[in-house]
């Protein structure tokens, strides 16, 4: 019967070797690190640390709210709590903030500390994948083609799979780079890669292989293409720039003609009347 408290106490001191909780948060917002206290214990103080102490927390007395003091420059001005469960908010989190968190929480009631454990991961949004594709035809007209799909900054624990579809089939891979062939006579396919972490994913466009395959110049062609519309585009644009201009520098001529050719009138004006008999004084 005496052996029981020494045996919860000796558990309780073993908390350190418990597998922390994973959290996973988002780069530049926030996250929660939960903190579960028992609703009939009366908290003395709790503390925060993160690889050195992080934050005191001391609970208000009748009613008022509890004092966060932050130790660790870092965290200034980004962490709070949230009452009545003393959770610990984080906001505007960076790469720096990732790693194992830990909180002791001292009861009066008892010489006994509540320990937790968090490992808090924080990653970045995905970008659309960006595709690189690399095709040699042999002389048998068979294609071998090496996809290579990737994400701009995309930290860690990003997976890579790749979904190739056709005629209602679907086959998958998993792995950044997919090699395949293709010959005349089979199916057209498209290719589609997905890239994922544990906040995000998200596809690329879908490629086609046959056209790539089928007519070798289908790559430089595309580009040609494209650059044919941007000249075009910029040529209408410098015709309509020359076309504003010209009706601008007309309209100055006029307005700046007008004044001189009402000059000229009114002096033909005055020398009819003066070439008019009986209109000169003596």
């Amino acid at each position: 019967m005496y052996a029981f408290p020494w045996l919860l106490l000796f558990l309780l001191l073993q908390e350190d070797d418990v597998d922390p909780e994973e959290v996973v948060a988002v780069l530049q917002e926030s996250i929660i690190l939960p903190l579960e206290i028992p609703p009939d214990e009366e908290v003395e103080n709790i503390l925060w640390s993160s690889h050195k102490t992080l934050a005191t927390v001391v609970p208000g007395k009748e009613g008022h709210p509890a004092t966060i003091m932050v130790t660790n420059p870092q965290y200034q001005g980004r962490v709070s709590l949230l009452d009545p469960s003393y959770s610990l908010h984080i906001s505007n989190l960076s790469w720096e903030d990732s790693g194992l968190y830990k909180v002791q929480v001292n009861l009066r009631s008892s010489q006994i500390s509540i320990m937790q454990q968090y490992d808090l991961r924080v990653y970045r949004r995905l970008s659309k994948p960006h595709l690189t594709l690399k095709f040699e035809i042999s002389g048998e007209g068979a294609c071998n083609m090496s996809l290579t799909c990737s994400v701009e900054k995309a930290g860690m624990d990003v997976t890579y799979s790749w979904l190739s579809w056709g005629d209602s089939t679907y086959t998958s891979h998993e792995g950044p780079v997919l090699s395949t062939a293709w010959s005349p006579g089979d199916r057209a396919l498209f290719y589609t890669c997905r890239a994922s972490n544990p906040i995000s994913n998200i596809s690329s466009r879908p490629i086609p292989a046959g056209p790539f395959c089928a007519d070798p110049d289908y790559a430089s062609e595309k580009p040609s293409t494209d650059f044919c519309l941007l000249t075009k585009g910029l040529l209408i644009f410098l015709l309509l720039l020359i076309l504003a201009i010209g009706i601008w520098v007309i309209q100055v001529w006029k307005r700046c003609r007008m004044p001189r050719m009402k000059k000229l009138r009114r002096n033909r004006m005055k020398l009819r009347r003066k070439a008019k008999p009986g209109s000169s004084t003596s």
